[in-house]
């Protein structure tokens, strides 16, 4: 009987460690191109429809950007979650309560109006996400429940109460019957950034700015210390006088507040109105954003724009090639894949030990 086992390594290697996503994404290339073989496309053209046609026009860069926005925003959000090893998977459910609370404003006010009303909508956002996102860490510093499968699970309550409020309480009198809010006015919409060459809007600036004021946090203060001690060695942490608990609350509102703020900015920026479904599955693909990022908030920029080509190419090959609209999620899934995968090998080296079959039934 042969067992395998992961033995640490006493030293990584940083040069491999820095080439890790690279690596990943060379190995999802060529198992991209194996799929497309066995599904009888041609690899080649296949794979530049699916991630070089995609940049070769403006409008298209532009929906790259908008896509990159809510990935960066809710990556960002969860890197502080994972370093302080606080298990936050219920992002997509906090992207949506973002949008439903600071959509609120202008569907229940419509004459409400002025400078104000944005920046109200963005914090109201922010706090709809961070309330949200504060449920699994109460419930894990109270009753000790795992927020695994607490934020996961209420990701299907926020979707349900979404598609609720859609085709309910919100839905727009004026709208033929379909599900939806009434359109947001332009005072409540955020401002393109080149309308006359496509849609991307001020939002990607909210997600670099989080980028860089999360980065500094982490390098160069006190609670970013706090954060990657803690997620390092919570021993050592209670010994420097630091709380897990706290901490929790902390990583989980810090989370929620920006992949609420994601939210709103996809409802105000990309929609324009509160609808039954405003996610394409954000919240989860953030999770393989924050990872190919190597959770640095600087990595997770481009990472970000990464995993929206997929999106994009995902739309490209449905239409050049007659795919699946799954391929994306595919590519996206062995992204990860490869990924945790590089990653185990750096940190761990494969061991093969074998064992006689009679001395191990003599054991058991």
């Amino acid at each position: 009987m042969i067992r395998v086992e992961l033995i640490r390594r006493p030293q990584q290697s940083a040069l491999f460690s820095a080439l890790s996503p690279f690596i990943a994404f060379a190995l999802t290339l060529i198992a991209g191109a194996i799929l497309f073989w066995m599904i009888g496309k041609p690899p080649l053209p296949a794979l530049y429809s699916y991630f070089i046609e995609p940049l070769t026009e403006m409008w298209s860069v532009h929906e790259l950007i908008i896509k990159a926005t809510p990935l960066i925003l809710i990556a960002v959000g969860l890197s502080v979650c994972y370093i302080s090893n606080n298990w936050n998977i219920g992002a997509e459910g906090q992207f949506i309560f973002g949008g439903i609370v600071g959509s609120l404003l202008p569907i229940l006010l419509p004459g409400f109006g002025g400078p104000l009303l944005l920046p109200l909508m963005m914090i109201m956002g922010m706090i709809g996400g961070a309330a949200y996102a504060a449920i699994p860490a109460f419930l894990k510093t109270r009753f000790n429940t795992n927020e695994i499968l607490t934020s996961l699970m209420l990701v299907y309550v926020a979707q349900l109460f979404l598609d609720w409020l859609a085709r309910g309480v919100f839905r727009d009198p004026n709208g033929s019957g379909f599900p939806g809010s009434i359109r947001f006015p332009a005072v409540a919409r955020l401002p393109e950034i080149a309308p006359s060459q496509g849609g991307a809007h001020l939002g990607i600036v909210f997600a670099i700015v989080a980028a860089l004021v999360v980065w500094f946090m982490l390098r160069s203060t006190l609670k970013g210390f706090e954060v990657r001690l803690i997620g390092t060695s919570p021993r050592a942490g209670r010994f420097a006088g630091f709380s897990a608990s706290k901490m929790a609350f902390f990583a989980f509102l810090t989370s929620g507040a920006l992949a609420g703020l994601a939210g709103i900015t996809e409802v105000s920026g990309a929609i324009g109105q509160l609808r039954e479904t405003i996610s394409p599955g954000y919240g989860f693909t953030a999770i393989i954003v924050a990872f190919l990022g190597r959770l640095n908030p600087i990595g997770i920029v481009a990472a970000g724009l990464v995993l929206a080509l997929t999106y994009l190419g995902g739309e490209a090959a449905q239409i050049s090639l007659g795919v699946s609209d799954k391929v994306a999620r595919v590519f996206q899934g062995m992204l990860l894949f490869f990924v945790l995968g590089c990653d185990t090998l750096i940190h761990y080296r494969i061991r093969l030990v074998r064992r006689a079959i009679a001395s191990a039934l003599e054991k058991s």
